[in-house]
């Protein structure tokens, strides 16, 4: 096998098929798994890429070999799998690179109820055994079956947002040629929707944008074809369709921050007094959100096996990420762009006015985005930046995640963080102001390429 380190992560599995990803990889994965675990029974779904289907096949033999039954769900979004491991009570592994170009792969793996496996909470034992080869089962193999699992989906996430009483709304929905193409019709059959399609064809070569939303260029399809059409709201969806990006109905792009806050303060509505759960990404408008509507906010780490991990500790109900993943206790405390979205249709289709000046008390300072920039070494990178700004009066450095820099008083912060699954640096910055934000944001670029 090739190096394992390069493509165990800090929450999953991801890496180039088949150089450093393959079946003989998935199967020995699907082994461990099965040990790591003790499950008798794993449930597995997997997205659009040619690899996946036998990716996943693959593992099923690994899980299998160890006695354990496999139900495989077939084609499905990342929070299908997830809702088939709640509902099923067994653990899961979705096979997906998610918004990674096509030729990347991998997997997402979970515990029964969709408890979540990261490098602290399984992954790593998983891997130690793919290194050392897992010892053979002495017992009977288990059997393969088939359950379609997206009609129990559908109905479920409409069972967590009351969409009964909404106005008929005009949806231009972008699923980037991944998963969103197979979930959308479901769940939104039934509602008063008059639905605009694009790229719903499943195909894992994207070729019309990749299907990565953070990326402004990869919501321009949509926010033209809201504007073309007088949509309501775009909805755009990442490969595995876990993650929802929204455009208003100017075609202007809303921050997952201002999606963040207002979720919360539905969720407060419900749930008053309760802990909301932000990564440290989210605007500040976040935790003052949550706080004004009476919730805690928590502050924690940048990714899924975080968030999901504090909010069980925690008991928040809710929890919400500046890359469009949002975090639902009644979901398994595990994460659903498609139920962000209904919240989001809920929330509109309840008052008579455009979406945009709904949001727009959820929305209070600029903010960059997540801009990425490729270096050879992304701890000298990262470490000019912190000489640069360490000792400037009034500015404060810490590490939860990555280098998080921050003046209170001036009203800016900025975190530089490297990616989990590329040779990137990802700026994220905010200030009061565009002017203020935009000084701060080029300071930092200049100093990571620099330039």
């Amino acid at each position: 096998m090739g190096d394992l380190a390069k493509i165990f992560k800090a929450y999953d599995i991801r890496g180039v098929v088949p150089d450093e990803l393959d079946t003989a990889v998935a199967e020995a994965v699907g082994a461990a798994f099965v040990r790591v675990t003790g499950a008798s029974a794993v449930v597995t779904a997997y997205d659009m890429r040619s690899s996946s289907g036998p990716l996943a096949e693959a593992f099923a033999r690994g899980a299998t070999a160890q006695g354990a039954d496999v139900i495989e769900a077939g084609l499905g979004s990342t929070d299908l799998l997830y809702y088939a491991s709640g509902s099923l009570d067994v653990p899961g592994a979705m096979f997906t690179a998610s918004h990674n170009p096509a030729r990347y792969n991998g997997l997402k793996l979970c515990r029964a109820g969709a408890r979540p496996i990261g490098q602290d909470t399984g992954l790593g034992e998983i891997r130690e055994l793919v290194e050392k080869g897992v010892p053979a089962y002495d017992g009977a193999p288990g059997t393969v079956s088939r359950r379609d699992m997206l009609q129990g989906y559908a109905d479920h996430l409409k069972t967590l947002v009351d969409l009964s009483g909404i106005r008929p709304l005009k949806v231009a929905v972008d699923a980037g040629n991944g998963m969103g193409g197979h979930t959308v019709p479901s769940v939104f059959e039934g509602l008063p929707i008059d639905l605009v399609p694009l790229y719903f064809e499943l195909d894992g070569t994207f070729p019309n944008h990749e299907a990565n939303p953070i990326e402004p260029a990869n919501l321009r399809d949509l926010q033209a074809k809201v504007r073309e059409t007088g949509a309501d709201i775009g909805l755009a969806f990442d490969g595995d369709a876990d993650r929802c990006f929204v455009v208003d109905e100017r075609g202007e792009i809303v921050s997952p921050s201002t999606i963040t806050a207002l979720v919360a303060a539905r969720e407060l509505a419900k749930h008053p007094g309760a802990s909301i759960v932000h990564n440290l990404i989210t605007s500040r408008s976040v935790p003052e959100i949550i706080a004004e509507n009476g919730g805690t906010p928590i502050r924690t780490r940048v990714g899924h096996s975080f968030i999901k991990q504090t909010m069980a500790e925690t008991g928040a109900v809710f929890g919400g990420e500046h890359s469009a993943h949002f975090y639902f206790r009644d979901f398994w405390f595990a994460d659903s762009g498609m139920l962000a979205a209904l919240h989001v249709l809920a929330a509109l289709g309840e008052q008579g006015g455009p979406l945009s000046p709904l949001l727009a008390e959820y929305t209070r300072y600029a903010a960059s985005g997540e801009i990425n920039s490729e270096v050879a070494d992304q701890g000298a990178a990262a470490e000019r930046v912190r000489a640069a700004f360490a000792g400037r009066p009034g500015v404060t450095i810490d590490e939860l995640d990555g280098l998080t820099v921050a003046d209170t008083d001036a009203g800016w912060w900025f975190n530089l963080r490297p990616s989990n699954t590329e040779p990137l640096l990802r700026l994220n910055a905010e200030a009061a102001d565009e002017q203020a934000m935009g000084r701060i944001r080029d300071e930092v670029l200049s100093i990571v390429r620099e330039k």
